[in-house]
């Protein structure tokens, strides 16, 4: 089994699907088994574990950044979308595993710090035999999980699982964070088919996974009898011809990927790693506000200071052109 997260839209069409994938490693407990870890923190290093999608070719580029403030300029360091209007796909490869009577954790980083109208910021975990190269939005996936953010309406996580080679999504709706600031995003599944959503550590949504997703079919049967009318539309979506979908931009970052089967494993390594930064991140980004603030005021006051003086130059120049006129007219007099 391999994994990926994916980043939609950025920008007119920002499409990001993360493919994430590489080897697993028995770390933590003895117990844990941490099948997939990254932090990119060895520099350019991260390009050599990530294969970017040649899918298409208007894909936008990755690179390696924290950000306009950050709470550590390197261990907030993440893979950034780095262009506007662009599609992105990128993935990283691991070994496959089985997640059959054991919990399944998949959790990671993302921040919108150009605070897009819409854009997507959540993960996919895919097939391993997946081609990276080819990589695209519709490539199969059995898990889709993480935010995504379309206008005022769509602010919501994403939980989708593909059962029987169909996407079943989560029915309840989960609010996602909108602030411009990391966020940790975290999902849980159990043996015991319950399952778990967690943001910033803290629980979002639970519940059980037959209750809550339609894996199996309605219970009601359809009649015979009725029938279509015949103008009826099959098309399950109809676009507006005067929608106009919202700009937005690049800068998203993804960081701190983890994929295990314990619980307590995660939460501790999300505290380490997003709950060590947020609160100096959140500082430097107030900090930059405040000095911001203060040179748009010395900007202003400069610029004030230059209209009086102009207008003060201007007086004197009229009362000199007034004082010049003055003696002629009283001679003509």
């Amino acid at each position: 089994m391999a994994a990926g997260p994916g980043a939609r839209r950025e920008s007119s069409a920002v499409g990001v699907v993360l493919r994430l994938g590489l080897l697993g490693a028995v770390l933590g407990t003895a117990r844990t088994a941490v099948y997939f870890r990254e932090q990119c923190l060895d520099g350019g290093g991260w390009q050599k574990r990530w294969v970017s999608s040649e899918s298409r070719p208007d894909l936008g580029t990755f690179r390696l950044s924290a950000g306009r403030f950050y709470g550590d300029p390197v261990r907030d360091r993440g893979l950034q979308t780095s262009e506007n209007s662009k599609f992105y796909a990128i993935s990283s490869r691991f070994k496959p595993f089985s997640n059959k009577g054991k919990t399944l954790v998949i959790q990671y980083t993302v921040k919108h710090e150009q605070k897009i109208d819409c854009g997507g910021g959540y993960i996919k975990i895919f097939s391993s035999d997946l081609d990276q190269k080819n990589l695209s939005g519709t490539s199969p996936y059995y898990i889709m999980f993480g935010p995504d953010i379309c206008g005022s309406e769509t602010k919501k996580v994403h939980v989708i699982l593909n059962y029987k080679n169909k996407p079943h999504p989560i029915k309840k709706p989960i609010r996602c964070k909108v602030d411009g600031y990391t966020h940790l995003y975290t999902l849980i599944i159990r043996p015991d088919q319950t399952y778990e959503v967690k943001i910033d550590n803290e629980v979002a949504a639970l519940g059980n996974l037959e209750d809550d997703l339609d894996f199996l079919p309605p219970r009601k049967i359809n009649d015979p009898a009725v029938k279509k009318p015949s103008d009826w539309d099959d098309r399950a979506h109809i676009d507006d011809p005067n929608d106009i979908k919202p700009e937005v931009r690049a800068g998203t970052i993804f960081d701190n990927f983890l994929i295990t089967d314990d619980e307590e494993y995660a939460e501790d390594f999300g505290d380490e790693t997003w709950g060590e930064t947020k609160d100096p991140e959140k500082e430097m980004n107030i900090r930059q506000a405040e000095e911001e603030q203060q040179r748009q005021r010395v900007t202003e006051e400069e610029n004030f200071e230059q209209w009086f003086k102009k207008k003060q130059e201007g007086k004197r120049e009229s009362q000199k052109d007034r004082i010049m006129k003055s003696p002629v007219e009283k001679e003509e007099f």
